[in-house]
């Protein structure tokens, strides 16, 4: 059943068992389909001082604390929430093996059956939330969840999509189902599995970067794991900042740690040097403690992500993480089926979204970025398919 959209969807029912010390407003809670609020500057000003933009930004900063000094193979305990999200990504991975790829091999750009793939997940969404939260809140939920994996149309992926997970993840705490005793689990095992999904899903589809000018994550898709990367290795002994140019060191702690084994992704789809094709994170090598990056990971992370217009004017507020812009559009309720449309002279580039007033053609609508990943596959079949890369993996090439 997909999500609904219509007025019909907004319920009112009293907190009740829910950790009302959690949920920002009164303690009577009205449980709706989440929507853009964020569409100028002086919106996105006033969400930067805001009750929403706090509770994100320390849950980030809390998640990360968790896991200083813990590894990725370390065993945690798993509570039932922990278990039920595991096994909800443990399907969505499934259905990247089920749904193959059209035949799509002179593009670099994505692949058409993404759509199949995400249309699968807004039919079920509202039913895997259930297993979950099977209240009122449900269709709330299952609306961050359909915004987590991508853009339908647009075949892309982003550090927005990244961030409404989290915001799943912070709805499903502010729900009262989980604590903070769990919050290593969620990030080691839920958000990390959430992350091998998401590598899937870019292999398998060629999902492009979204946006342009600079507005994608450090990877080309990516930002979190790097931050809970960072504190992972905050204190460690051995390994220094400059250890991802140490192919070696790659090889034996991927395993371990996030931030290394997004160096090891980002190096198995693009060659030369991290100074060529990734200099910011080149740059961040430079910094002489793990500790440093990690508290600048999260100053960063407000600044370049939940500051910047391009990717907030998409980020969706329901009741659990409520926030009221200047002008709330009745009509924007994520992506894909999951939405409603708005015309042609309210939309001119087709994105099915609100531009920020005073921006013709803002970033979000720049020019398409190809993926590295598909980039990769085809130097591959160029190839024979021998050497590092090995039989039927991407081969390495030059991308900026």
């Amino acid at each position: 059943m997909a999500v609904t959209v219509s007025n019909e969807s907004i319920v009112s029912v009293p907190v009740g068992g829910i950790d009302a010390a959690l949920i920002s407003g009164s303690p009577e809670s009205t449980f709706r389909v989440p929507t853009r609020a964020i569409l100028t500057p002086d919106d996105l000003e006033r969400f930067q001082t805001s009750a929403a933009h706090d509770d994100l930004l320390h849950f980030i900063e809390d998640l990360s604390t968790s896991v200083k000094g813990k590894t990725l193979r370390a065993e945690y305990e798993k509570s039932q929430v922990t278990t039920a999200l595991l096994s909800i990504l443990d399907r969505l991975d499934g259905w990247t093996k089920e749904i193959l790829p059209e035949e799509n091999e002179k593009s670099r750009f994505g692949n058409p059956a993404f759509q199949t793939w995400y249309d699968r997940l807004a039919e079920s969404a509202n039913t895997l939330v259930e297993e979950i939260e099977g209240g009122l809140a449900a269709p709330e939920l299952a609306c961050y969840l359909i915004n987590s994996f991508g853009n339908r149309k647009r075949i892309d992926y982003g550090t927005g999509h990244e961030a409404h997970f989290i915001t799943f993840l912070l709805c499903l705490r502010k729900l009262g189902h989980f604590t903070k005793a769990d919050y290593p689990a969620i990030v080691l095992s839920v958000f990390w599995r959430y992350i091998g999904v998401m590598r899937g899903l870019q292999f398998t589809y060629w999902l492009e970067p979204a946006g342009s000018h600079g507005v994608w994550g450090l990877d080309d898709y990516h930002f979190l794991p790097f931050l809970f990367g960072a504190s992972q290795l905050a204190d460690h002994k051995h390994i220094r900042p400059k250890a991802i140019h140490d192919p070696d060191i790659i090889d034996e702690f991927s395993k371990d740690y996030m931030y290394l084994s997004c160096i090891k992704f980002i190096n198995s789809v693009k060659t030369a040097s991290l100074r060529w094709h990734s200099p910011m994170l080149d740059d961040i090598s430079g910094v002489k403690t793990w500790a440093k990056i990690s508290s600048g990971m999260i100053k960063m992370y407000n600044a370049e992500v939940l500051h910047k217009l391009p990717i907030m004017q998409h980020f969706l507020f329901g009741s659990i993480i409520s926030f009221q812009g200047t002008a709330m559009p009745e009509h924007s309720h994520g992506d894909g089926d999951n939405r409603q449309k708005v015309s042609g002279e309210d939309d001119p580039c087709g994105e099915g979204h609100v531009h920020a007033f005073g921006q013709e053609f803002p970033d979000c609508c720049g020019i398409r970025i190809p993926s590295a990943v598909a980039a990769a596959a085809a130097k591959a079949r160029e190839g024979d398919g021998s050497g590092p890369a090995g039989p039927g993996r991407p081969r390495p090439l030059p991308f900026d």
